[in-house]
């Protein structure tokens, strides 16, 4: 079996990577030529050096792989156009250049967010029937992601998945509310409730919808199944970190302003004022069920052990 993965270097892609070449696949990666690869370098992986936008550079070698696998993208931007171009119109280039030279390619696994669903409302975890209703910049242009790709669905097999927040070893995002917790700190502006997935339970949920036939033309939530507060996020971080941490209460009412605020500085920091677009609802959460019941998916690991592996990871890297 012969897999191509976009956006490898990251840090959903790199698990992806290791977890496929386990599975016994033929892995290459999309890169450019100033790509880091010190998550990758320990695998016996092929590259094709090329931008994801520029496309005549490699749809030619499109035929040759059984899965693709997208997972390129933004997660950080200064404006709307930066996430719409790489979240939708990248996506648009490429699934059409898939459907255009290897329509009979065993699958397309687009991977989204829950960002592009949007909140859940009255608390109610989101399922796949749930309309869609981004808050955000970020969640906008991947909902458009999400279109484009399974405008194909009738021309070729196409399978998109939603995670939640994903956490793990080499996360750089998660990263900072450990840091924050690691001097005591966590910031709090209210009762709130996410859905969650530990990154290793998240790639195995990739290459089971990418193996089914079943996932084919549709749409699944990979999380643990259980809900958080971020009071249980507050309690696994202080054991997993060793250290008792307090609550920085910061008042609901000032996210606004603060949103305004970071609009002005040009950084593409995860605390943004697209992300405080987001963080003033307070239910992120989506129900696994369908992925449960369709693919045999469930998240194995609960929240303290993938908080112990996770600070375990930084402190042996010496980011704590």
């Amino acid at each position: 079996m012969k897999a191509l993965i976009t956006g490898a270097t990251g840090f959903i892609g790199s698990f992806l990577a290791e977890h496929l070449v386990q599975r016994g696949y033929e892995v290459t990666c999309l890169v450019r030529k100033t790509s880091n690869l010190r998550w990758l370098s320990h695998l016996e992986l092929e590259y094709l050096y090329a931008g994801l936008e520029d496309v005549a550079a490699y749809s030619a070698v499109l035929k040759k792989f059984d899965y693709i696998f997208h997972l390129a993208g933004r997660t950080k931007a200064t404006s709307e156009n930066e996430f719409y171009h790489a979240n939708a119109e990248c996506t648009q280039r490429l699934v059409s250049a898939v459907a255009g030279v290897h329509p009979e390619l065993k699958r397309f696994i687009h991977v989204s967010s829950l960002a592009a669903a949007g909140p859940a409302t009255g608390g109610i975890p989101l399922s796949e029937e749930s309309g869609p209703g981004p808050v955000s910049a970020y969640g906008r242009s991947k909902l458009e992601g999400e279109r484009a790709v399974l405008g194909f669905k009738d021309r070729m097999a196409v399978t998109v998945i939603r995670p939640p927040a994903v956490y793990g070893p080499r996360d750089t995002d998660f990263f900072l509310i450990f840091k924050a917790a690691h001097n005591r700190i966590f910031p709090y502006w209210g009762r709130c409730t996410y859905s969650l997935i530990y990154v290793q339970d998240l790639v195995k949920g990739i290459a089971l919808a990418a193996e089914s036939k079943v996932a084919a033309g549709k749409t699944y939530y990979l999380a643990d199944s259980r809900v958080y507060s971020n009071d249980d996020i507050l309690k696994a971080l202080s054991k997993s970190l060793g250290n008792r941490v307090f609550r920085l209460r910061i008042p609901a009412v000032i996210l606004p302003a603060l949103a305004t605020l970071l609009q002005k500085i040009p950084k593409k920091g995860i605390i943004n004022a697209d992300k405080i677009q987001e963080i003033r609802y307070p239910h992120w959460t989506c129900d696994p069920a369908t992925a449960e019941r369709d693919l045999g998916f469930r998240a194995e690991t609960p929240l303290w052990e993938g908080f112990n592996k996770t600070a375990d990871w930084y402190r042996k890297e010496k980011w704590l």
